[in-house]
């Protein structure tokens, strides 16, 4: 009997033994189950960036940031807002005539804008406690909020260079991939691409000698400018192989920024607005010119400081004058860039877009890209199509 109970109290201590001998063995399953839970992504300036395998509550911030998720239709994802996104509407987001009443119901998170800079409230954002922050930040603004909250930070700044070029594509795919919205954002991507291939089809081939001059001025390009600001690779004009008389200065103009971009794999954020001379522009003397109406207030100023200039513009003189609407505010918004290749498009080759009414294809394109046709409030809102008199 002594015998037997000592078997026993012998086999019940190596029991014993190996449960204490497991323990560590669940503990390290449950670590690498933690460290699967987690994946690595690479921003737009090539930061390696470890988030959540699956991520639920983002912040966005910054140039293009809130744009983007309002495009993958994830703005229910977002915990906290910018100021200038919670304040009011304003169609110069285009986003906002949708998605403003949803994101004045959030907390601040940020001043927002496009600079580039770090603006976010790090605070605030610790407070709304989400997976990612998505920023259109530079590298080093990006690395700085990361620090200050302790929450991964992914960059998806992105600034136009030619017609929704492959930067984009690739930014909304990174954007997406974050979020999990990749169906969404393959449909986004498809719906662009049969704009541009239509663009095309209807312009590709029209022949040098059949295209007007044209010019636009008073851009809004880091600011509201006057009439001698204008534009190199001009993203309408390029969508429908416009004469744009200012990319004579191209390469001047980009300087290097394209050509760094390209080779580095890291987002251009070069120079594509600047002001040209007028005896320039009266050199040219295009046959056609495109204006910001949202900027009219200072050609207005400008044509009666010096109406002798103005006044001798063939194109001012044959009332070839139209608006051009702002695309860019905190970012280019694809929805307008659209919209005004199109209108550049009937404006330009009158026959090859008989069959296009600006505003039929503006609420398609707004309906496609953010759900909602809000073309009334854009004109409302001062981004309007039509002719228009220098000085009036």
């Amino acid at each position: 009997m002594k015998r037997l109970l000592t078997l026993l109290t012998a086999a019940a201590l190596l029991l014993g033994l190996a449960a204490c001998g497991a323990a560590p063995q669940s503990q390290d399953a449950e670590t690498d189950s933690g460290a699967a839970e987690t994946r690595i992504v690479t921003d737009v300036w090539n930061r390696e960036v470890e988030i959540p395998a699956q991520v639920e509550s983002i912040v966005c911030l910054g140039s293009m940031a809130p744009r983007f998720a309002a495009y993958l239709d994830v703005v229910d994802m977002m915990v906290g807002a910018e100021d200038m996104d919670i304040e009011a509407m304003s169609v110069r987001y285009d986003y906002s005539p949708v998605y403003h009443d949803q994101l004045a119901q959030l907390p601040s998170v940020g001043a927002g804008g496009g600079s580039g800079e770090n603006n976010g409230y790090p605070e605030q954002i610790i407070q709304a406690n989400p997976d990612v922050i998505l920023a259109g930040f530079s590298a080093e603004a990006a690395d700085e909020l990361q620090r200050q909250t302790g929450i991964p930070v992914v960059s998806v700044r992105y600034r136009t260079q030619a017609f929704i070029d492959e930067g984009f594509y690739e930014t909304l795919r990174l954007f997406a991939d974050v979020v999990g919205a990749q169906e969404r954002c393959e449909e986004v991507l498809s719906f662009i691409d049969a704009c541009k291939a239509d663009l095309e089809q209807r312009t590709g081939d029209v022949p040098e000698e059949n295209k007007p001059a044209v010019y636009t001025g008073a851009v809004t390009f880091n600011g509201r400018h006057g009439f001698p600001f204008t534009y190199v690779n001009f993203p309408p004009f390029l969508a429908v192989h416009a004469n744009n008389v200012a990319d004579e200065f191209l390469e001047s103009v980009t300087g290097e920024a394209l050509q760094t971009a390209q080779e580095s794999g890291t987002a251009y954020v070069g120079q594509n607005g600047f002001e040209v001379d007028l005896e320039q522009i009266l050199q040219w003397d295009p046959d056609i010119i495109f204006l910001d109406p949202s900027n009219m207030d200072l050609v207005n100023d400008e044509y009666r400081s010096n109406p002798g200039f103005f006044d001798s513009l063939r194109a001012v003189q044959e009332g070839q004058v139209y608006t051009m609407p702002s695309s860019n505010s905190a970012g280019p918004n694809i929805t307008y860039l659209l919209i005004n290749a199109y209108y550049a498009g009937i404006v330009l080759y009158p026959d090859r877009f008989a069959d296009v009414d600006i505003r039929e294809k503006g609420g398609e394109i707004m309906e496609a890209m953010l759900g909602q046709d809000f073309f009334d409030q854009m004109e409302a809102g001062g981004l309007y199509y039509g002719t228009i008199t220098i000085g009036e």
